[in-house]
């Protein structure tokens, strides 16, 4: 059973119709208490950083996410899911993030070195670059395209959790993983048949895991 955190601030249908694709079961709860249990869960998000840590904050899933990585429960974190993930944001000042994974979220500056404008938002497909192919996660994933939309991106000097990455003008980091945590800047739900692999690959290891735990 796979819990969807639902805080106000994710893409709860597309993921749902994602894993109903996957004939994969799934729960959706607003309360740490509504998803106590499940083998794995994903973090979806949507929208501003620090208004999202402060939903975290006020739906309790602040502490319980933290948990959940430190007993090793697989958790997926999905585009702003991602970035929350991380230690901070500039976005709309300095904003402190859940500390999981060493790095900052910083926002594309909109021009090259030579000073050619580029469009932010990056919205659209961009090809990965795959640095980890036999990590669990990355099993059967290609340099395929994969569908992003943000402003900001992860700026981090730790490659080990570099599982895939992007260009959009900088290297953007596109799949990161430390254990039995992992997340995408992209959505995968909204990727294809590779985004939609990639998800069956999570859900293969929460299988996997649920087992090791029993």
């Amino acid at each position: 059973m796979i819990g969807i955190i639902d805080y106000g601030m994710g893409n709860l249908f597309s993921v749902s119709k994602a894993l109903e694709r996957l004939d994969v079961p799934y729960v959706i709860g607003d309360r740490p208490e509504k998803l106590e249990g499940c083998d794995g869960y994903i973090l979806p998000g949507v929208g501003a950083f620090p208004d999202a840590m402060k939903a975290l904050d006020q739906h309790g899933f602040t502490d319980f996410v933290k948990t959940l990585v430190d007993e090793s429960i697989p958790l997926y974190g999905i585009c702003l899911g991602m970035q929350l993930l991380f230690e901070k944001s500039e976005e709309n000042g300095s904003n402190k993030g859940l500390g999981l994974l060493p790095g900052s979220v910083i926002r594309f500056v909109g021009h090259d070195k030579e000073g050619k404008k580029y469009k932010v938002p990056h919205m659209g497909w961009n090809k990965l670059e795959v640095y980890q192919p036999y990590n669990q996660l990355m099993r059967g994933i290609e340099e395929d395209y994969v569908y992003f939309v943000h402003s900001f991106y992860v700026d981090t000097t730790d490659r080990s959790i570099l599982l895939a990455s992007s260009t959009y003008d900088v290297e953007v980091p596109a799949i990161v993983g430390k254990g039995s945590l992992y997340a995408s800047q992209f959505h995968p739900e909204k990727s294809g048949e590779a985004g939609m692999k990639l998800l069956r690959n999570f859900c293969d290891q929460v299988e996997q895991s649920k087992g090791g735990r029993r």
